[in-house]
C-alpha cells in the first residue's frame, strides 16, 4: 500500500495497585479495586501486543473505564463531585518531552491519559496494517476506519474530558491543546491519504483526485502551524513530517490538476501546473532528507526511497513531457509565468472523525457499594508507595517496514 505514517512514541506509566486499604470497607468494594488494577494492566498490554485488533482494543478500553467511570461519574445522585476522583495518584509521560512524567492525583487525568494512548495505538495499527504488501481491501478499510477512529477520541478528550482538568496542562504537554489539536488533523490527513490512493486506484476523475490532495495538503499544513509556537526539539522531527506531506500532496494536487487543464484544452496553464508539481516534489525531496537527519521523538525512516514516493515523481515527469508534446505539435499555448491558483473543493471523501463515547459505569459500580468506601480511613499504604513508583519507557514492537510494492487501495 502506498503508505508510509511518522508516529510518535506511546506514553509510559507508572504501575497502580488500587490497594486502598481501609476505604475499600465491603467485599463488592474490593472486588472493584482488584478488577481495576487487573483490567488497567491488561489494558497496557495491548498496547504493545502485535496480535491485538480493534475489537480486542475496544474490550479491553471498555473493561478498564467503565469501572474507571465509578470514580469519575457521581454514584449517589448528587450533583457532586465523586468522593473517589481524587484518592488515586496517577504518573504519565508525554509523546514529546521524553521519559520525564506529569502526575495528578485524579481519575480524570487517568481517563485522558488513558484514552489519548488507545488513540495513539489506533494510528500505529493503522500504519503497521498499511505497511504491509499486497493489503486487501477490508484491511485499507481497517486503516481508514482506525486513523478516524483515532481522531475522534482525540476530539472527544479535548472537548468534553480535558476541560475537566483541576490542574490544566503544561506547555508542549500531550494534553495541552496545541499538541492534541496536531493529532487530530494528521489522523484526518492520513485517512484522506487513503481515500486518494483509492480515486487513484478506481481511476476517478482527475479533478476529485486534484481536490483531495489539495484539501490533504492544506491539512498538513495547518496540523504544522499548530505546532509551530512548541519547542523545536521536541516538535522538530513531527513538523518535518507534517512539512514533507504538505508539498508532496500539493505535488499531487498540481499533477492532477494539470490533467485537468490538459482535458480542457489549456495546455500552456497545464504545463505551468506541472512545473508548479515538480517543484513541490524537489522540495518534498529535500524534507525527506531533512525528516531523516532531524534527531526528536518519532520513527525514523527513508521516505524519499519508497515507491509510493518515487511513483510520483514518474507521474509528474511523465505527465509533464506529455503536455510539452502536445503544446510543440498541437496547442502551440504561451507557459504562463505564474501557477494556477488551486480553488479546488472537494465534494467527497473528505475524513470525519468517528464520534467517541466511553462506556456505561460497570454494573458493579452501585450507589450500594459506592457507600462502602470510607475515605475517613485514609490509603497511607498505597499513596506513599506511588510517589517511589518508577515510570519506564514502553517497550513498543520493532516492526521495520516490509517491501513497499507500489499496492494501492482496490
Amino acid at each position: 500500500m502506498a503508505h508510509w505514517f511518522h508516529r510518535n512514541p506511546l506514553k509510559a506509566t507508572a504501575p497502580v495497585s488500587f490497594n486502598f486499604y481501609g476505604v475499600a470497607g465491603s467485599p463488592a468494594a474490593n472486588k472493584i479495586c482488584n478488577d481495576l488494577r487487573t483490567t488497567r494492566a491488561r489494558l497496557l498490554e495491548m498496547f504493545t501486543d502485535v496480535t491485538c485488533n480493534p475489537e480486542i482494543m475496544k474490550n479491553a478500553t471498555d473493561a478498564y473505564f467503565s469501572l474507571l467511570q465509578g470514580f469519575i461519574t457521581s454514584l449517589d445522585g448528587t450533583t457532586q463531585e465523586n468522593k473517589m476522583r481524587f484518592i488515586q495518584n496517577f504518573k504519565w509521560t508525554d509523546t514529546l518531552q521524553g521519559n520525564t512524567p506529569s502526575a495528578q492525583q485524579d481519575a480524570v487525568f487517568e481517563l485522558v491519559s488513558m484514552a489519548f494512548n488507545v488513540a495513539l495505538w489506533y494510528t500505529k495499527f493503522a500504519s503497521r496494517l498499511a505497511g504491509k504488501e499486497n493489503i486487501s481491501e477490508a484491511e485499507a478499510k481497517d486503516v481508514h476506519r482506525s486513523l478516524k477512529v483515532a481522531a475522534g477520541i482525540f476530539k472527544n478528550l479535548k472537548e468534553v474530558h480535558i476541560p475537566r482538568l483541576i490542574t490544566p496542562a503544561e506547555k508542549g504537554r500531550d494534553l495541552e491543546p496545541r499538541v492534541i489539536d496536531a493529532y487530530i488533523i494528521q489522523c484526518q490527513a492520513e485517512a484522506q491519504e487513503v481515500t486518494i490512493a483509492r480515486a487513484i486506484e478506481l481511476k476517478h476523475n482527475a479533478t476529485i483526485v486534484a481536490a483531495l490532495a489539495f484539501e490533504t495538503a492544506n491539512f498538513y499544513q495547518k496540523a504544522d502551524h499548530t505546532l509551530n509556537t512548541l519547542e523545536p526539539e521536541c516538535s522538530s522531527k513531527w513538523r518535518k513530517y507534517l512539512q514533507l506531506k504538505l508539498h508532496f500532496y500539493m505535488a499531487y494536487a498540481y499533477c492532477y490538476h494539470g490533467q485537468t487543464l490538459l482535458a480542457s484544452d489549456k495546455c500552456g496553464e497545464a504545463i505551468r501546473s506541472l512545473q508548479e508539481a515538480q517543484k513541490c516534489y524537489s522540495r518534498a525531496e529535500e524534507l525527506c532528507k531533512e525528516y531523516r537527519q532531524t534527531k526528536g521523538p518519532g520513527t525514523t525512516a527513508k521516505p524519499s526511497e519508497q515507491l509510493f514516493f518515487l511513483k510520483l515523481g514518474g507521474l509528474i515527469k511523465n505527465t509533464l513531457e506529455k503536455c510539452q508534446r502536445e503544446n510543440g505539435f498541437i496547442y502551440f499555448h504561451k507557459v504562463p509565468a505564474e501557477a494556477p491558483l488551486l480553488e479546488l473543493k472537494a465534494s467527497y471523501g473528505l475524513a470525519e472523525p468517528v464520534p467517541f463515547e466511553l462506556p456505561p459505569p460497570s454494573e458493579q459500580c452501585t450507589a450500594e457499594v459506592y457507600a462502602t468506601f470510607d475515605l475517613t480511613k485514609g490509603a497511607k499504604n498505597d499513596k506513599a508507595k506511588s510517589k517511589d513508583e518508577e515510570v519506564k519507557p514502553v517497550k513498543e514492537p520493532d516492526l521495520k517496514p516490509q517491501k513497499d510494492t507500489g499496492c494501492v487501495v482496490s
